[in-house]
């Protein structure tokens, strides 16, 4: 074999350019960083700036052209509606604790107890609002754990009310039960509403905040100074409930004569 017969010897590839990637890792972290601090305020302002936008389309058709801001200015005043709607509000209920007032509110509710596709949803939507405004009730203070879907699996749930008289007398067995509502990630608005023995919830030392903001998270914001003592004892609560439901479903041992 001839020496011309031989393949041209293969070139040493060139090194490929550093890519300065601790340049790179540094901007990702600065935008990371700034995203973590502007996020929260900005999702904070859009709803606060929805929520007031939305009271003032709903208060300004009640307002004269007279009254409003936007009439003697040449730009219009963002929550001037909502100032009214507090205003009013307010005064409503100063009325309402007169007598005449207390008189117009018991007319206007047996009116509204004479329709009835209207009947049902006042007396619903009055009861909810009594208590999660009066500040007397308990409802969705307390924060507790079920052992839910299966065994093994605990869901973390906002203690409501016992069941009236006719639901609890209708619910097999003599044990006490209680309402709780289950909350779905990362939407804690909606969930599960179900009755369940009182003996199977196991409250935990949180409130309905911290438990909103674990839900949300899906569990990665652990709530408090000391998360992990905190999911411990969480755990171990657990544990200890399932033992106990486990020791109580034993047959009592018999006496000997």
């Amino acid at each position: 074999m001839n020496r011309d017969d031989l393949p041209p010897p293969e070139l040493p590839a060139e090194p490929a350019p550093e890519v300065h990637s601790g340049f790179v890792a540094r901007i990702r972290n600065y935008f990371l960083t700034g995203l973590i601090v502007a996020g929260p305020i900005a999702i904070t302002f859009y709803l606060t700036w929805w929520f007031v936008t939305w009271v003032d389309g709903l208060v300004r058709p009640f307002v004269p052209i007279a009254y409003r801001p936007e009439t003697y200015l040449p730009f219009g005043l963002p929550g001037s509606g909502l100032v009214v709607a507090v205003f009013a509000l307010t005064l409503l209920g100063f009325l309402t604790a007169n007598l005449i007032g207390r008189s117009l509110v018991d007319l206007s509710e047996r009116l509204l107890g004479r329709i009835p596709a209207v009947r049902a949803i006042y007396r619903a939507m009055k009861q909810v609002f009594e208590t999660l405004f009066s500040g007397k009730g308990s409802s969705f203070r307390r924060v507790g754990l079920v052992e839910f879907p299966s065994p093994g699996m605990w869901s973390i749930v906002l203690i409501s009310q016992p069941p009236s008289e006719e639901i609890a007398e209708s619910i097999p067995g003599k044990e006490e039960h209680i309402s709780v509502f289950l909350p779905c990630a990362p939407n804690p608005t909606t969930g599960f509403f179900f009755y369940v023995p009182k003996s199977k919830v196991v409250e935990v030392d949180m409130s309905a905040e911290d438990a909103a903001t674990l839900i949300m998270s899906c569990g990665v914001v652990q709530p408090g100074s000391d998360s992990q003592r905190k999911v411990a004892a969480l755990a171990g609560m657990a544990q200890a409930a399932q033992a106990a439901n486990a020791a109580a479903r034993l047959p009592e041992p018999v006496k000997a004569d």
